[in-house]
């Protein structure tokens, strides 16, 4: 059911919609280095071989899986006087070695490249590699325009076309709504229901939305590294953001996708500090809780703790202050001369300490009810934690501000 040409070609508009730069480019045959990247099964594959239909280049497809440099080489020997079209289907496969070796014959031009790629080529290319290509995202199928492959694979006799088969709407649906816009995955689960459908005894074979659920059974997540770290900022932002439904949603994903729950404990232990701090400080106890109970109960009950600390440092009053100052504070021991330590302050704990100052007029803050804010702890007076007016955060401000004030007198 591979497309032939754009006319059957389904989704990718953005890119691929008439007058669109790169169906341009395909269609008057002036095509140039490309990266085609996003999810399986949304035409990458499909797209190129448009392109060898449509260019008057030697067109050469290579899977990375298994081939290597002398591929490469090989390929670009069989030249001649023509163009050469290289596809290189899951280019991320390549390692650095592999993907330097295309990089000659890409400058000089002895090779239009085209490479596919379920991975994002900012993390999985070599950057010379990718800035000489252009870059073009494939997205998701809509379940619109899975139910076109759909009805088309069943009428077209390429396809299941030559037997007579019904199907429920609602059966499309179904297969439509749970290929998470995978044209691959939504064909072989129809293939399956066709093979399983078949009844010798009867002419003709029918779908049924029941049949479809018996073949689902359970549902398959896609979840790749760009997945990882997508879906992983999306549940730290949504922490941040002070929004329980966004953030249990995210953790759900990530748990059904196989994420290591220690790995995402510890993203809630880290925002519990860096996003509420002293905010409210149980955020913190609550987080690393969880994170101990996730090593002493394991799965899948661990998802439970998880749920709980993750919803309450959503919900808490946010805070960053404990963040800037410990950064702040970085950034002078980087940047500027370091502070000697007061002898008020150095440690007065050993022989001799006396005869060197060690400690000499330093005020026991339990001995004064001031605690003693008028003492220097620092000598160039700077200022790195300055808390905000949300949750605990209030009552640190004011017992600060009214310790300052005092000390200034």
């Amino acid at each position: 059911m591979q497309p032939l040409d754009f006319d059957e070609f389904v989704g990718q508009s953005h890119i691929l919609d008439i007058n669109k730069p790169l169906r341009r480019l395909i269609e008057e045959d002036k095509i140039v280095s490309l990266m085609l990247f996003g999810p399986p099964g949304t035409g990458k594959t499909a797209l190129a071989y448009i392109v060898a239909r449509q260019t008057k280049a030697e067109f050469i497809s290579l899977n990375a899986v298994t081939a290597g440099v002398k591929d490469i080489r090989d390929a670009v020997q069989h030249q001649g006087e023509k163009k050469i079209v290289l596809f290189v289907d899951e280019i991320h496969r390549f390692n650095k070695i592999q993907q330097d070796a295309l990089l000659p014959y890409v400058e000089t031009g002895n090779i239009t490249l085209i490479g596919a790629s379920t991975h994002n080529p900012f993390f999985s290319l070599v950057p010379a590699l990718s800035s000489r290509s252009l870059l073009f995202q494939f997205l998701p199928l809509s379940e619109e325009d899975m139910k076109i492959l759909l009805r088309r694979a069943l009428s077209d006799t390429r396809g299941l076309g030559k037997h007579a088969i019904s199907i429920e709407e609602d059966a499309l649906d179904d297969i439509a709504r749970v290929s998470e816009g995978d044209a691959r995955r939504a064909l072989n689960v129809l293939e399956l229901a066709q093979i399983v459908s078949q009844d010798k005894r009867r002419s003709g074979q029918h779908i049924t939305r029941n049949g479809i659920k018996e073949i689902l059974q359970n549902k398959t997540l896609y979840y790749d590294e760009d997945e990882h770290y997508d879906t992983v900022s999306a549940f730290i932002k949504s922490m941040r953001g002070s929004d329980p439904d966004a953030t249990v949603y995210w953790l759900a994903k990530m748990l059904e996708s196989g994420e290591d729950p220690l790995f995402i404990a510890r993203r809630i232990v880290i925002c519990a500090s860096e996003d509420v701090g002293n905010a409210d400080p149980n955020a913190l106890v609550v987080a690393v809780s969880a994170q101990y109970a996730i090593e002493k109960i394991g799965m899948p009950e661990g998802r439970i703790p998880l749920s709980q600390a993750a919803i309450y440092v959503a919900v808490a009053p946010k805070s960053n202050a404990s963040y800037r100052a410990i950064e702040k504070a970085t950034e002078d021991i980087r940047s500027k001369p370091l502070e000697t330590v007061p002898d008020h302050l150095k440690d007065s704990h050993y022989a001799g300490s006396q005869r060197l100052g060690a400690g000499k007029g330093y005020i026991y803050p339990h001995d004064d009810r001031s605690g003693s804010l008028d003492q220097k702890y620092l000598t160039n007076n700077a200022s790195y934690y300055t808390p905000s007016s949300e949750g605990h955060e209030r009552i640190i401000k004011s017992r600060l501000q009214k310790r300052r004030s005092s000390a200034d007198v």
